[in-house]
């Protein structure tokens, strides 16, 4: 099948290089002159683990192509995905205008009955505003279909290839039978491809990533109740997570989520509902509480340092917003170094693939070292603030070395406490005791 993917962010990419890898022939397009030149020459412009593999085999097996021409990258596809950027307006609605602008571009360029599915999340409501917009000046006939994803960073393809579940919202049964036919390579497990109407579809995918943030959210309230009672916030969550109507997932506290799906996910769902005049109250404490959940370890760093961090240097570990991604977008770490360079102190960093990325956003406000060694020496303290596995058997004789003070604060829990008692580490984290080293 002859596919059309209108975005090369993460999400077109990975749509785009999977639905080549089933053996279709997939056109990716964007306007990003230098992204697309750097992508017709075999080079990735994103971090996702399994991806260059694919990539490089549908480029070389010339099923997968890339242009900034929007008529050349349409012609003879049966399907068009928009895989655009909806970034958070000021209000925190979703901005829905380079959807709309490319749907209006659409119109005149249609010769034959295509679907336009909306692969990025969006408001309710949004496919038939693609469908005004194409309609204005299309000649041929057309569906609009709400597909949204289901991906989480770092296991994408594995997610787009053996997904979950697929939600599909369609009032058409001529595009319901043609989506069908796409995704059958996909489900042959027997895992559902739901159909739905358009405007669930596009409910779905905020109401999932907004549950999970609140799942995350509420966990962390946890902790915090359990530094105050005195409880450990792992064996709750063993406790809880057995429970097969909770389930283990998402219980891990820390501090924060972040990303580009939740936070703004969480935040246009809460626009959405404010429209309509609804008070989704649930929402607006997950975003209250995880606001203050990002910078949990900065007030524990100032109380062992008496309140002065002048002059001191913190080595930060973990820049991305998780792991096994270079993804920065409303990481942790970057409202950390903030807290931590604003109160005086120096701050070393260290991520297995997000340097460069914070390179360009933060320039010179921080040190950024080679390797999670060369951070540590000469600091004060160390800081862990994402989960890379790198990070969670290190050498804790060189750490010690490196440092001045043996003190770690681990905003993602890697440590056991008793591990870090019997190394010598004062050791501060999320929910649990304090070891005093």
């Amino acid at each position: 099948m002859k596919i059309a993917v209108v975005g090369t962010g993460y999400v077109g990419l990975v749509t785009g290089t999977c639905f080549a890898e089933t053996g279709n022939s997939v056109t990716c397009i964007d306007i990003d002159e230098d992204k697309v030149k750097s992508l017709q020459n075999g080079k990735i412009t994103i971090y996702e683990p399994g991806l260059d593999v694919i990539f490089e085999r549908n480029i070389e097996q010339d099923r997968l192509h890339f242009t900034t021409d929007l008529a050349e990258g349409i012609k003879d596809a049966k399907i068009i995905f928009l895989a655009l950027p909806t970034p958070p307006g000021e209000d925190g609605s979703a901005d829905l205008q380079y959807i709309l602008k490319v749907a209006e571009d659409l119109g005149p360029l249609l010769d034959q009955y295509t679907i336009i599915v909306d692969k990025s999340t969006v408001p309710v409501g949004t496919a038939q505003k693609v469908t005004a917009k194409i309609a204005e000046k299309a000649k041929v006939e057309f569906d609009v279909v709400s597909n949204p994803e289901f991906l989480r960073e770092g296991v994408a393809v594995e997610d787009f290839m053996k997904p979950d579940r697929v939600v599909i919202g369609t009032s058409s049964e001529k595009a319901k039978n043609v989506m069908e036919s796409l995704y059958a390579p996909l489900v042959r497990q027997g895992n559902p491809v739901i159909f739905m109407d358009e405007r669930s579809a596009e409910l779905t995918k905020y109401a999932a990533n907004s549950f999970l943030a609140t799942k995350i959210t509420f966990m962390n309230e946890i902790a915090n109740m359990c530094e105050l009672l005195g409880a450990d916030v792992d064996a709750v969550r063993r406790g809880v997570g057995t429970d097969s109507r909770i389930g283990k997932r998402f219980l891990f506290a820390g501090i924060g989520y972040g990303g580009s799906c939740f936070p703004k996910d969480v935040q246009a769902l809460a626009k959405s509902a404010e429209e309509v005049k609804y008070d989704f109250s649930i929402l607006k404490s997950v975003m209250s509480v995880n606001e203050v959940q990002k910078t949990k370890m900065i007030p524990k760093i100032k109380d062992h340092f008496n309140g002065d961090l002048s002059g001191k240097t913190i080595a930060l570990w973990g820049l991305a917003f998780k792991p096994y991604t270079d993804d920065i977008r409303e990481a942790p770490s970057l409202y950390n170094i903030d807290e931590l360079v604003a109160a005086g102190a120096t701050v070393k960093c260290y991520d297995p693939e997000a340097m460069d990325n914070v390179k360009r956003l933060i320039g010179d406000k921080a040190v950024f070292c080679h390797d999670a060694y060369e951070a540590v020496d000469g600091a004060d303290a160390l800081f862990i603030a994402t989960e890379w596995p790198v990070f969670r058997t290190p050498d804790f004789d060189r750490i010690a070395k490196g440092l001045k003070n043996k003190v770690i604060f681990d905003g993602r829990n890697l440590y056991s406490l008793r591990d870090m008692e019997e190394q010598g580490f004062a050791y501060h984290s999320i929910g649990r005791a304090v070891v005093n080293g």
